[in-house]
C-alpha cells in the first residue's frame, strides 16, 4: 500500500486521522482493561491458582510484547503503520478469546503470548502515528486527551468485565475481543496510510539510530521504574482491594475511582504544571506522587489508606504518562520515529515485566509471612530511586554552561 507523507494530507484528512487514532486507542484500552485486571480474581480467588503464576503470565506478555515492539516500530518506518495496526488488533482479538476459554495453565500462557504478538505489532506504530499526525506545539495537549480517553476506557472496561464475570469468564474474553474487532474495522475504514518517518529506513538502520542515541536510551532505562509501579494496577492492587473487602465487585469499583480521579485531575494538573515546569520535571513530580501513594497503601493497610494512596497514584500517573510520551516524541529522530517508539517500549517490557513478576510474588510472600506492607514499600522504594535518577538526568542535561565547561575543559 502506498504511503502518504503527513504534509500531503489536507487539514481535514489529518484531523480525521488523529480522531481515528484516539478512537482506536480508546477501544483497545477498554478491551484490555475489561479482562486483564480480572485474571487474578478469576484464576487466583476462584480457581485457586498461585498469584505468582498469574504474575508470570502477565510478565511474559509484557516482556514479549514490549520486547518485540522494537521490531514493530522499525517495521512501521519501513512499511507504514496502518497494516501493522490492522494485523495487531486482529491477533489481539483472537488472543482474548483464547484467554477467556483457558482452563489449564499452558493455554493461559499461550493466550498471553498471542496477546503479546498482537500488541507488538500495533503499539509503537499507533504511538508513532499519533506523534506524526499531532501538531508539534499541541503534543502535550493531545497526549492529555489520550490520557483522558484511556481513563474513561479504564472505567468502562472493568465495569463491563465485573458484570460479565458474574455469569461466565468466557463472556469476559468474548467481550474483550469484540472491542478489538471494532478497532480493526475503524482502522480499516478511517486511518490514512501515512508514513511516520521523513525518509524510509531499513529495520536495522532505524534500530541502530535509536539504540545509538545515548540520552534517549538512558531516559528509556529510567522509565522502567515508572512502569514497574504502574503495572501494579493490574496485579497487586486488585488483589489488595479484594483482600480488604472480600468482594469481586470491589475491583471494578477501584478502577472506576482511579479512572474518575484521573479524568478529573488530568486537565487542571497538566495546565498547572505546564505553566511552571518542563515536561521532564513534571515526570519527576508524577513518579514521586505515585511512590507516595504506594507508601500510604503499605503503611495504612485499610480502605481509607488504600483510596488515599490511590489518589496520589492516580495524580502521579496523569502527570507522568502524558509528559513521558511528549519527551519521547521530542527526543525521537524524524528519520526513524517508529524505531524510537519501539526502543522506548523496552521501558515497559522490562519495568512492567519485573513489576508483574515481583508484584504477584511479593503478594504471596507477604501473605505467607504476615507482612502486608512489604510489597508496597518495595514499590515505593523503586519509585523513589526512579525519581532520583530522573532528577539527576534532568540536571545533567540542563546544568549551566559554566559547569559544563568546568567538567569538560577540553
Amino acid at each position: 500500500m502506498h504511503q502518504v507523507a503527513v504534509n500531503d494530507l489536507s487539514p481535514r484528512a489529518r484531523a480525521r486521522g488523529l480522531r481515528t487514532v484516539l478512537a482506536v486507542w480508546f477501544l483497545m484500552n477498554a478491551g484490555f482493561f475489561l479482562i486483564i485486571p480480572l485474571l487474578s480474581v478469576h484464576y487466583v480467588d476462584r480457581l485457586g491458582w498461585a498469584a505468582a503464576f498469574i504474575g508470570l503470565v502477565l510478565a511474559v506478555r509484557q516482556f514479549a510484547q514490549q520486547g518485540l515492539t522494537i521490531f514493530g516500530g522499525a517495521l512501521a518506518d519501513r512499511f507504514g503503520p496502518r497494516r501493522l495496526i490492522l494485523f495487531g488488533v486482529l491477533i489481539r482479538a483472537v488472543s482474548f478469546v483464547v484467554m477467556g476459554f483457558a482452563t489449564v495453565p499452558w493455554l493461559l500462557l499461550l493466550s498471553g503470548l498471542l496477546a503479546a504478538l498482537g500488541g507488538a505489532l500495533f503499539d509503537a506504530p499507533i504511538r508513532a502515528t499519533l506523534a506524526t499526525l499531532a501538531p508539534e506545539e499541541e503534543l502535550t495537549a493531545v497526549y492529555g486527551r489520550l490520557g483522558i480517553l484511556q481513563n474513561v476506557a479504564r472505567t468502562i472496561g472493568p465495569l463491563i468485565g465485573a458484570y460479565l464475570i458474574r455469569f461466565d469468564f468466557q463472556m469476559v474474553g468474548l467481550a474483550s475481543a469484540a472491542f478489538f474487532a471494532v478497532a480493526f474495522v475503524v482502522t480499516l475504514l478511517f486511518l490514512p496510510p501515512i508514513s511516520v518517518c521523513s525518509e524510509p529506513q531499513t529495520v536495522r538502520a532505524g534500530l541502530r539510530l535509536a539504540a545509538g542515541d545515548r540520552p534517549f536510551v538512558i531516559f528509556t532505562l529510567l522509565l522502567m521504574g515508572f512502569w514497574f509501579m504502574w503495572v501494579q494496577l493490574s496485579i497487586a492492587m486488585p488483589l489488595e482491594i479484594r483482600a480488604l473487602t472480600g468482594q469481586d465487585s470491589s475491583v471494578g469499583l477501584m478502577f472506576t475511582v482511579s479512572a474518575v480521579l484521573a479524568i478529573v485531575l488530568q486537565a487542571p494538573a497538566l495546565r498547572l504544571t505546564e505553566r511552571h515546569f518542563q515536561p521532564m520535571a513534571t515526570i519527576i513530580l508524577g513518579v514521586v506522587s505515585m511512590a507516595l501513594g504506594m507508601g500510604l497503601i503499605g503503611l495504612g493497610h485499610g480502605l481509607v489508606a488504600f483510596y488515599g494512596g490511590l489518589f496520589f497514584f492516580s495524580l502521579g500517573t496523569v502527570l507522568a504518562m502524558p509528559n513521558a510520551q511528549t519527551v519521547t516524541a521530542e527526543m525521537s529522530d524524524d528519520r526513524a520515529r517508529g524505531a524510537y517508539f519501539g526502543v522506548n517500549s523496552l521501558a515497559m517490557a522490562v519495568g512492567g515485566g519485573l513489576g508483574h513478576i515481583l508484584g504477584g510474588t511479593l503478594v504471596d510472600v507477604a501473605a505467607a509471612r504476615g507482612a502486608p506492607a512489604l510489597p508496597w514499600l518495595v514499590f515505593a522504594g523503586a519509585g523513589g530511586l526512579t525519581a532520583v535518577g530522573l532528577a539527576l538526568f534532568y540536571w545533567l542535561r540542563n546544568r549551566p554552561p559554566a559547569l559544563r565547561l568546568m567538567q569538560h575543559p577540553g
